[in-house]
């Protein structure tokens, strides 16, 4: 690696770090005044939401890359331009192809720090950042064993299986204890089949088997419904439904497998996986295309302009690639093609912009 590439890798890693630093802290500005809402509810307070936060900006961190390395890039290489750096390199024998290169170099740089957090870091902290919300805003005992959650809420102690996505739970079973005489005593055992959430701190549980126990019988009843009471509401369940936000590829490829063993619909961990092996490619596709921007447009554009460029592009690729990717989802489209579709399209733009300018 010459000096000039040198200097490049490093002005753009400088720019793109500066970038994401910044774009972190907004983000994360915003998330504190979404959570601040929540202040006071149950035991969650200020020193939470700031755990939270911390806990929450490795996957964010993550995210922000593509789009940090196109704002840097833009930034850098258009200083260079305005500061005739880029002519006095030209002029030295760098082509615009060896600035491209030198430009993906970053993007090399950016790619294997964006895996690292991806995969070493945010999994953990994103699921520890969920579950402490849940528990801090809901107050019961919680705890993940293998089989299933386990809650405490009073006297009863609660297993659920299963939690389904859009809220609805699945082989629960309800531990009611009493005391005698200073001691411990199990004094029914209800399960159901499954648990519908009807209003505020009511369930409606199916399919009931109920096991009334005490000192000298143990009676046995089954029901078709019955209502539930209890301070547990839906949104605190979603800490028992895995999210690909908390698995690293390995898990992910696990879970997908599982999926498929038991004959269950995994397309959602399927592109999560997809995402998540060509995120760097995205981070190439944003260098790329900020390189024709920046040789191609007038000098003295303020960095203002660039900036706007940078968002523009930024958002528009965004909302293309998400909306895409709902699409994908709900007409069963191939989650590989999904991921490189739009990723292709634009780094072909890219390439054709880039032929423009040589």
């Amino acid at each position: 690696m010459n000096v000039l590439t040198r200097y490049i890798v490093k002005e753009i890693l400088k720019g793109s770090f500066i970038a994401l630093i910044l774009l972190l802290t907004l983000f994360n500005l915003f998330t504190l005044t979404d959570e601040l809402k929540n202040l006071g509810k149950g035991s969650y307070n200020l020193s939470d939401i700031f755990t939270y936060l911390a806990l929450t900006s490795p996957h964010v961190c993550y995210e922000l890359v593509p789009s940090s390395a196109l704002l840097g890039s833009l930034f850098v290489l258009g200083s260079m331009g305005n500061n005739r750096e880029l002519v006095a390199m030209r002029a030295a024998g760098v082509s615009i192809l060896g600035i491209v290169k030198s430009t993906l170099v970053a993007g090399i740089i950016l790619a294997i720090f964006a895996f690292c957090i991806s995969e070493l870091i945010a999994p953990t902290t994103e699921a520890q950042a969920q579950m402490l919300r849940a528990v801090a805003q809901h107050k019961p005992l919680v705890m993940h064993a293998k089989y299933g959650l386990w809650l405490r809420e009073g006297e009863q102690f609660i297993n659920i299986r299963h939690v389904k996505e859009n809220g609805e739970l699945a082989d629960i079973s309800i531990y009611d204890s009493t005391f005698l005489q200073d001691q411990p005593h199990l004094k029914s055992v209800t399960h159901a089949q499954n648990a519908v959430y009807v209003k505020s701190n009511e369930w409606r549980l199916n399919d009931i088997m109920q096991s009334t126990i005490s000192t000298t019988q143990m009676l046995a009843d089954k029901q078709d419904q019955k209502m539930w009471q209890t301070n547990i509401a839906p949104d605190f369940m979603q800490i028992a439904v895995v999210n690909p936000d908390n698995l690293s590829l390995i898990d992910l490829s696990h879970y997908i497998d599982f999926l498929k063993n038991n004959q269950q619909k995994a397309q959602k961990f399927q592109l999560a996986f997809w995402e998540r092996v060509f995120n760097p490619l995205v981070i190439f596709v944003m260098l790329m295309v900020a390189t024709p921007f920046v040789i191609g447009i007038r000098r003295g554009i303020d960095v203002g302009g660039r900036m706007m460029i940078g968002i523009v592009i930024g958002m528009s690729f965004n909302i293309v690639d998400h909306i895409f990717g709902h699409l994908g989802l709900i007409y069963d489209i191939n989650p590989l093609i999904i991921v490189l579709l739009p990723s292709a399209v634009v780094s072909s733009l890219s390439i054709y912009a880039i032929k423009r300018v040589i």
